[in-house]
């Protein structure tokens, strides 16, 4: 039996699809695949107990600049004084 039967926020069908899931910690961000339900309506994705509970280890781990198990794969930068005013730099 799935854990999921529907979509809990429109009630569409559900698919099992391996999807990047996006963790952030400590300024840092780490890229990992993951199994999760998809629904085939809205997009929600819904991740079972036994994904879940890493992604609390992992972000720990990136706030304490621990980063063994992880793999640098390039930069990440944030935008600051954009000339453009269409783009907010600042919250």
């Amino acid at each position: 039996m799935k854990p999921f039967e529907k979509c809990l926020v429109c009630g569409g069908d559900i698919e099992n699809k391996r999807v990047e899931k996006i963790l952030r910690g400590g300024g840092h961000t780490v890229a990992l695949k993951v199994w999760a339900e998809v629904c085939l309506h809205c997009g929600e994705r819904l991740y079972s107990e036994e994904v879940v509970k890493p992604f609390e280890k992992i972000r720990d781990k990136l706030r304490k600049q621990e980063f063994t198990h992880f793999t640098g794969i390039g930069q990440s930068f944030t935008v600051k004084d954009w000339p453009d005013k269409a783009i907010q730099t600042s919250a």
